[in-house]
């Protein structure tokens, strides 16, 4: 069954990639931070330009979201360099861990809006969440991707698949003759 899971997950534990730079991977995050508060203060002027009655809203605050946001930014891009470590296909995965996480975060959203607050807020709240994942996962691949294939790496072809899951079936990855 674990082996299931991780096929399903695309997890191998020896891609033949070489892992990003830690320097690379520090930038991504300091600027995932600066840019997913700067989504949020957008995402809230917005929000109150549009909806005048959450002008004021507790969670709207910048020291509210602000360290919530710079909590989660950490996290996940502390989880990119284990993601690439544990995956031949770690973008695939990530993505996918991306949208389970906004989905998680997205429950206390939820549960707030049935305790009564206003909808119009909780919505913005949704899309900062939102926000926050997109562009931390878009800096994280992008300027901390994992390098060329090692030299010399024969595993990380799949988990027990024989392939790379990221370069697609055997059928379609035939040279020309």
């Amino acid at each position: 069954m674990l082996d299931e899971i991780a096929s399903v997950a695309r997890l191998d534990f020896s891609p033949r990639h070489s892992q990003p730079p830690a320097s690379r991977v520090l930038l991504a995050t300091v600027t995932a931070i600066v840019g997913s508060l700067a989504a949020d203060a957008i995402l809230v002027a917005i929000g109150e330009a549009v909806f005048p009655g959450t002008r004021g809203y507790v969670h709207f605050r910048f020291a509210d979201y602000a360290k919530l946001t710079v909590i989660g930014v950490i996290i996940a891009c502390a989880a990119w360099p284990i993601v690439t470590r544990v995956s031949s296909a770690p973008r695939w995965l990530f993505f996918r861990l991306a949208v389970l996480v906004t989905l998680v975060l997205w429950l206390p959203d939820l549960y707030i809006l049935y305790r009564g607050e206003p909808l119009d807020a909780v919505a913005v709240l949704m899309l900062m969440h939102l926000a926050i994942a997109l562009v931390t996962y878009n800096l994280l691949v992008h300027m901390a991707p994992t390098g060329p294939v090692r030299p010399g790496r024969q595993s990380g072809t799949g988990w027990k698949t024989g392939r790379n899951p990221e370069q697609g079936s055997q059928e379609t990855r035939r040279s020309p003759r």
